[in-house]
């Protein structure tokens, strides 16, 4: 289906907001430089910008042009060599790996392209990974797990191992898994870059949905202007530099496009995903 180029606006698009509001995400003149061998790569070159809660916003850019760094450091992965990051009005700049970590499993969570699910472990299992390194306890893991996984429509899928689900399921997963804790902000790299048309649509109307139901600040990294098309603002990178801030024009909705796109029929639907429960899973081994 043909998508609407990106528009730019004179300024900046944003979302209503209380005056005088904490953006979720300020950047202020941030800098990583690399040191590989006796040459310095320079990954961002003085960043800024803003992000405040309940956008979503997508980062687009080429191979090298520093989007994957901004992530790393938006997530609390990396630090900046310069500038100041601050999150819900925090400077993380200088915080220590055990302090972001801690930041991490409060108020981040992450949604990769390759899934990053564990191929021996049911759904469930993989949902309740994030409690345990938050320090939930044990009899409150499985139940938040639950919640989440109906959250993305799979909770008839819990006892399944990720080999037994489809590659729209095993990212609905994910996504639960990156609910699970409850964060305030999402971020999601190239999350439809190994799905088909119709599964990617519906993965952006995932997060579409906790974006305007939830009120979750969603972040993606995509190189396709189609996926984001489905955001409010996209963030264009190169050469280490914020080159462009977007407004959306003609904003694509995930669940108004689903309707016009093919379906697999359900013999396609079992062939891919299987469903086989997962106790004849392990007896089969």
């Amino acid at each position: 289906m043909a998508q609407q180029p990106l528009v730019s606006s004179n300024l900046p698009s944003r979302t209503a907001r209380d005056p005088g509001a904490v953006p979720t995400i300020r950047l202020d003149g941030i800098h990583k430089t690399y040191d590989v061998g006796e040459i310095q790569v320079h990954a961002l070159r003085g960043v800024s910008m803003e992000i405040y809660a309940g956008e979503f916003i997508a980062v687009m850019g080429a191979s090298g042009s520093g989007k994957s760094t901004l992530m790393n450091i938006l997530g609390c992965l990396d630090k900046p060599s310069r500038g100041h990051y601050y999150l819900d009005g925090r400077d993380v700049s200088g915080l220590t790996k055990d302090e972001l970590a801690k930041i991490r499993s409060q108020k981040i969570g992450f949604v990769f392209q390759q899934f990053n699910l564990l191929s021996r472990t049911s759904a469930l299992e993989n949902v309740e990974l994030p409690t345990i390194y938050a320090g939930v306890p044990i009899e409150e893991r499985a139940r938040l797990a639950s919640e989440a996984l109906n959250r993305v429509g799979l909770a008839d899928r819990a006892g399944h191992f990720p080999s037994q689900l489809s590659g729209g399921q095993q990212q609905r997963v994910a996504i639960a898994r990156a609910l699970v804790n409850n964060p305030s902000l999402l971020l999601a790299d190239e999350p439809t870059g190994n799905l088909d048309s119709r599964t990617s649509v519906e993965i952006m109307d995932i997060l579409q949905n906790l974006n305007k139901q939830h009120g979750l600040t969603v972040v993606i990294v995509t190189h396709e202007p189609d996926i984001a098309q489905y955001a409010q603002r996209a963030l264009e990178f190169r050469d280490g530099k914020m080159k462009k801030d977007v407004q959306i024009q003609n904003r694509s909705i995930a669940s108004e496009i689903l309707p016009t796109l093919p379906t697999l029929d359900e013999d396609d639907v079992d062939a891919v995903a299987g469903s086989v429960p997962i106790a004849d899973a392990r007896s089969s081994d």
